[in-house]
């Protein structure tokens, strides 16, 4: 790996790592301190639930629950900040809020939402949605990565799959859905893919030849009798043939 590389692999996961660390501090705190801060979830459509939109992926019901986000949460972020750069940061952010939002407006009032699936399933599904639009090779074999890890991730859209479990699988619809409409608006963003040479059309017309290989070819003319042609307008030169037996001196010469 060279160094470029290397270190654009590392500053991937700075973030990610940065994310995770907060996530289980905030649930070590709650535990450690025998505090609950799950009211600082998402309740939808109640004014004091907005703070739930910036909150509620940092809020886990326990341990096997936060256990269950930490490794998606971390190898979607980190493969978004490696294919996107500096743009990365910004679309975290959309995903994360529009998500929550989402959340806020449409799902039942029956409960508070908590936990960083939300999350995840935009992430999921924008790399997916990405990778097809882009048809970048990389970009989409990370695609088939997240299908082939986070494929059963598509039962926690419907509604009561697993009601013991108590899910909340309006997050994970509106991540879903936010996911893929943040890549389709940023489908000009990030890796493109790279077009050969024998990827051309073949219908395209072939380029003209270079000016020496063109057979230029002049007119014939014919040859005019200017003595002739007294329309012509080329100068005429008249001379006369002097004969020295028979010519007389010059009047003037002595």
């Amino acid at each position: 790996m060279d160094p470029l590389e290397k270190k654009k692999v590392l500053h991937s996961l700075v973030f990610p790592s940065i994310l995770l660390a907060i996530i289980w501090i905030v649930k070590l705190v709650e535990v450690a301190f025998n505090i609950d801060f799950s009211g600082f979830g998402i309740y939808p459509q109640h004014a004091a639930g907005l703070i739930g939109i910036i909150l509620s992926p940092l809020l886990h019901a326990g341990f096997a629950h936060l256990s269950a986000n930490s490794v998606p949460l971390f190898v979607l972020t980190a493969g978004l900040f490696y294919f996107y750069g500096r743009k990365s940061a910004w679309i975290f952010s959309l995903l994360w809020l529009v998500t929550g939002f989402w959340v806020w407006v449409f799902a039942k009032d029956t409960g508070i939402h908590i936990g960083a699936s939300g999350v995840v399933y935009a992430l999921a599904a924008f790399h997916f949605t990405g990778g097809v639009i882009r048809k970048e090779p990389r970009l989409m074999a990370f695609s088939l990565l997240v299908v082939f890890l986070y494929g059963g991730l598509i039962w926690g859209i419907i509604p009561n799959f697993l009601p013991e479990k108590n899910i909340s699988w309006e997050s994970h619809l509106m991540g879903l859905l936010a996911g893929a409409v943040i890549a389709v608006f940023y489908k000009n963003v990030g890796p493109t893919r790279k077009e050969y040479s024998w990827e051309e059309d073949e219908d395209e017309p072939d380029e003209e030849p270079p000016a020496e290989e063109i057979n230029f070819s002049e007119p014939a003319t014919t040859k005019e009798d200017t003595t002739n042609n007294p329309s012509d307008n080329s100068i005429q030169i008249i001379y006369h043939i002097r004969n020295d037996n028979n010519s007389e001196p010059p009047p003037n010469s002595k």
